[in-house]
């Protein structure tokens, strides 16, 4: 995908010449702006994201999923006899940096409600990103015993078989994408990830926890195929390739600074929820006091995929404006953090 600079000028007044990609075809922005936002240019709302609060890890979190599924209207007959994929963010496991990965009790959590609800199967499936020790990763994580307590099975996607698919959303030029075939074996994808900001794409939320989706055995350690090919348009494409179903972020503790591995700990308190990934993680993104069209694959995903702007977003459990924590990071001024060539709103 070519890039062509545009002045500040241009930005504010919501100008864009950068050419994006939507299917296999490529549109010039200035077209593309009202065709490709007008499913979101309706006055109501289009997703609905929840909010709970939790202020540790010792909290009841199966109550907190259990009611914020039932907020979204995913009930019992949404879950029962389907298989479920829960998919943490297992990045660098390191049992001295808990706020690195996804909680092991959310995950647990997680797992029982859908159980509880008569799914035919939940199991816990990652393909972490620098560490190829199965065994190690469990254990450093803390996942490992709770697996075992749970009879959860895991699947280390970096080492699963693997099925070529087309992009066919094509906002990188790989023309085919390799997932995992574990994929064929759940109905439900739930992409659960770590409130964290991000060196590089600002934060790094349940659109970019699919980076893990991607199987080493493809794509190296850590994924740099997806780099180079990247990080911006391997988000819309793996995204809009699996299809994930609902989102469930881990924002007891997250991290800020420089994300994903070396920021540090900072409590936020909150479980976010919902089935648009682009609105969660919108909604995420306010809630470490960041414009989230200051990301660039959200600003970019909200053309197509789905809303980010507050308007378009039904907020349900707690008033997101009480909750609001500015999360330290990087310069934002960096091009790896600014949405530089998107429009300011859509």
């Amino acid at each position: 995908m070519s890039d062509t600079s545009v002045t500040q000028n241009e930005q504010r007044q919501g100008l864009n010449r950068r050419h994006v990609m939507i299917g296999a075809g490529v549109l010039a922005a200035q077209g593309l702006a009202v065709v490709a936002c007008r499913q979101f240019a309706a006055k109501t709302p289009l997703a609905d994201v929840f909010v709970g609060k939790a202020e540790s890890y010792k909290a009841d979190l199966k109550r907190v999923v259990s009611d914020g599924l039932k907020e979204l209207k995913l009930g019992p007959d949404w879950v029962r006899g389907r298989s479920v994929l829960l998919k943490p963010n297992l990045v660098e496991p390191d049992r001295q940096s808990p706020h690195i990965n996804t909680h092991p009790e959310i995950i647990r959590a997680t797992a029982d409600v859908f159980r509880s609800w008569g799914a035919s199967e939940v199991f816990v499936a990652e393909g972490q990103g620098h560490c190829r020790d199965t065994d190690y990763v469990l254990e450093q994580s803390g996942l490992g015993p709770v697996l075992d307590e749970s009879r959860l099975s895991f699947v280390d996607l970096n080492h699963d078989d693997v099925m070529s698919v087309r992009n066919t959303f094509g906002s990188t030029r790989m023309k085919n994408l390799y997932l995992p075939e574990s994929l064929k074996r759940a109905d439900i994808v739930v992409s659960m990830a770590k409130l964290k900001t991000h060196h590089w794409a600002g934060v790094t939320l349940s659109m970019k926890n699919l980076f893990g989706m991607m199987p080493g055995v493809a794509y190296g350690w850590p994924k740099n195929v997806l780099h180079h090919a990247g990080i911006t348009g391997s988000i819309l494409d793996i995204n809009a390739a699996v299809k994930p179903h609902l989102a469930i972020i881990d924002g007891i503790v997250g991290m800020e600074g420089d994300g994903p591995i070396m920021g540090t700990p900072r409590n936020g308190g909150v479980v976010i929820m919902g089935t648009n990934l682009p609105a969660v993680d919108a909604t995420a993104t306010r809630l470490m006091g960041i414009d989230p069209y200051e990301i660039e694959h959200l600003a970019l995903a909200a053309r197509s995929m789905g809303p980010i702007s507050e308007t378009l977003i039904t907020q349900r459990g707690e008033v997101v404006a009480s909750l609001v924590q500015k999360f330290a990071r990087l310069d934002p001024r960096k091009p790896s953090h600014l949405a530089s060539n998107v429009p300011t709103k859509l």
